[in-house]
C-alpha cells in the first residue's frame, strides 16, 4: 500500500512540475484517460486533447517559456481500494508566482479533489476537481479573468 500512495503522491507532484514548466502536453498526458473540472466550467475537460487546450487557453506564458509560478501540493491525503483498483485524495494547493511585473506572492490557493484507477501495473488520474478558496492576483497567470467566471459559476 505504501508503494501505491507514493505513486499517487508522484502523481500529483508531477502534474506541478509540468504546470509550472508550462508543459501542457506533458499535463494533458496525465488525463490520458481523465478528466478535469473547475469552477466556472461547464463542462470537464476529458482526454488529453481537451486538457491541453483546457490549460494552453488559460494560463499566460513568460518569456522564458514558463508560467513563472511554483504550484504547492501540500497535504496529500491517500486512500487506496486495492481490491477495486481505485484510489482518491484529498490535497491543498499554493501557487507563488514572481515575474517583472509581480513581486513573489502566494495568487491562489485551494483544494484537489482527485481519483485514480490501476492500469497497466500503475495508476493514472481519472478525475480532478480543482476547488478555489482563496484568489490573489492572478492578471500574470490566467488569459481571462478568474473573478468575472466565479461571479458567473455562482461561487469561488
Amino acid at each position: 500500500m505504501s508503494d501505491d500512495a507514493d505513486a499517487i503522491r508522484n502523481l500529483l507532484y508531477r502534474y506541478a512540475e509540468c504546470i509550472d514548466a508550462a508543459d501542457f502536453d506533458g499535463v494533458a498526458a496525465l488525463f490520458e484517460h481523465g478528466a478535469v473540472a473547475a469552477p466556472g466550467m461547464k463542462e470537464p475537460a476529458r482526454g488529453m486533447l481537451a486538457v491541453a487546450r483546457l490549460y494552453r487557453s488559460t494560463s499566460r506564458v513568460h518569456g522564458d517559456g514558463t508560467l513563472r509560478t511554483q504550484h504547492l501540493v501540500l497535504n496529500p491525503i491517500v486512500e487506496i481500494d486495492a481490491a477495486a483498483g481505485t484510489a482518491t485524495s484529498r490535497s491543498r494547493y499554493l501557487v507563488l508566482q514572481a515575474t517583472p511585473k509581480l513581486s513573489l506572492q502566494p495568487i491562489i490557493a485551494g483544494r484537489y479533489r482527485d481519483r485514480f484507477e490501476r492500469a497497466g501495473g500503475g495508476w493514472r488520474f481519472s478525475f480532478r476537481e480543482i476547488q478555489i478558496d482563496l484568489v490573489g492576483d492572478l492578471s500574470e497567470h490566467l488569459s481571462f479573468d478568474l473573478g468575472a467566471t466565479l461571479d458567473r459559476a455562482g461561487g469561488g
